[in-house]
């Protein structure tokens, strides 16, 4: 099964840059491997091959040739790849929209709603005198 992604016209000129500078011939291939981890939710490693390693899947993008192992298949399902190349990030980058916000943030973000539902309890329960 192929990932049903979303690759940006920045990531895949990144993985097209990859691949014509590679000094492989121009029916190699990117290929990624992303797994679960990081704050994130996704860590990435990549490279150019030759050919798919046996078990790879192969997707194209525009043309290009991506080679992933079924789990990264499963992982970018729904996942929006761009790149980014800023002072503090310069990658790949993977966004999940469907995907719940990062569990390791320091906000908490449940106690204001609890006490609002506590305060809106005691008014519409409290004595009508």
């Amino acid at each position: 099964m192929l990932p049903n992604w979303t690759v940006s016209p920045a990531a895949e000129k990144f993985i097209r840059r990859m691949v014509m500078f590679s000094g492989l011939p121009t029916t190699a291939g990117f290929r990624l491997t992303v797994t679960p981890g990081g704050c994130s939710g996704y860590n990435a490693a990549f490279s150019v091959e030759a050919e798919p390693a046996p078990g790879d899947r192969v997707a194209s993008v525009n043309g290009l040739k991506v080679f992933m192992p079924s789990e990264t298949c499963l992982l970018l399902d729904g996942v929006i790849v761009d790149f980014a190349d800023t002072p503090t990030q310069s990658g790949l980058t993977f966004t999940n929209p469907s995907a719940a916000p990062c569990a390791c943030s320091s906000a908490d973000t449940g106690a204001p709603s609890v006490a609002r539902v506590e305060v809106g309890a005691i008014k519409l329960h409290g004595h009508r005198h």
